[in-house]
């Protein structure tokens, strides 16, 4: 099999099993098989692949097309200024969750705390871009943890992981506490995608309640963590803006919506610093 050959082989398959995007997720895949990136199949020549590049290549086309996500095929996700493992025990980290790196970047800090880690990559992208800082990173998953310390090893950045239930056992102080919970309500599971209903962790997606329990448990607990300057950002469903904030307005914060790119709500900012005085 050539390139070429496998290239238009593997976007009819997922063509035809009604996946969107079929070419771009097979030049994905064909690309990580061929260790390189996708921009540049354009300029390699049309090789022979080897059994194992083809085997390799068509196990994956098999699993996309079973709805699998391609970053658990290619065991990969690009996120910020980074490469972060991906593998079914974390949330694939997604474009919109930068929005979150952006606002906390915008803040002074020194010490971050990351609830929910996942891969890490929220919090391993603060410290990489921060130099001099250091965070902790908590998650449910003791598999996720793992994930996250294999990435913050590579990356080479001063983060420390916990296994925690939210803020349970977790003693600040922190400057930042930043967090991306499950935000999915139960009854819209059923609405997801099958690529991330069948294949993301349950847990890491939805609180099996109405979207809101993880942000109750935060805004009623963070204060205690943070330093007398501190503040917290989580992320949201586009939806949500008015009730998580209403959540930490309730604790005494002051509290904004930031949008993402696309201008949907994304992003609560819940400021714990004392109010100048007039």
């Amino acid at each position: 099999m050539r390139l070429s050959d496998a290239q238009a082989q593997g976007t009819a398959l997922l063509r035809a099993a009604g996946i969107a995007g079929a070419s771009r997720d097979a030049d994905r895949i064909l690309a990580a098989v061929l260790e390189i990136e996708p921009g540049q199949l354009r300029i390699t020549d049309d090789r022979a692949l080897t059994d194992d590049q083809a085997t390799q290549f068509n196990r994956g086309i098999a699993a996309r097309a079973l709805r699998q996500p391609v970053a658990q095929i290619t065991g990969f996700r690009d996120f910020w200024a980074h490469r972060f493992k991906v593998t079914r025990d974390t949330l694939d980290p997604r474009p919109e969750t930068e929005a979150l790196v952006e606002a906390a970047l915008a803040r002074p800090w020194r010490r971050v705390l990351d609830l929910g880690t996942g891969t890490g990559a929220i919090l391993i992208s603060l410290l990489a871009a921060r130099p001099g800082t250091t965070g902790l990173g908590t998650d449910i998953s003791e598999a996720a943890l793992q994930v996250a310390r294999h990435n913050a090893r590579r990356i080479g950045v001063d983060a420390r992981f916990r296994q925690a239930d939210w803020l349970d056992g977790v003693e600040g102080p922190f400057d930042l506490v930043v967090s991306n919970p499950p935000y999915i309500a139960a009854i819209e599971m059923a609405l997801l995608d099958p690529d991330v209903r069948d294949w993301e962790p349950r847990h890491a997606l939805t609180d099996e309640g109405d979207g809101l329990g993880a942000y109750r448990t935060i805004a009623a607990g963070v204060r205690g963590l943070l330093s007398p300057k501190g503040a917290a950002l989580v992320e949201i469903g586009p939806t949500q803006g008015a009730a998580v904030a209403a959540l930490f307005r309730a604790e005494g914060a002051q509290v904004r919506v930031l949008p993402d790119l696309d201008g949907r709500d994304r992003v609560v900012l819940a400021d714990f610093a004392p109010a100048a005085a007039v």
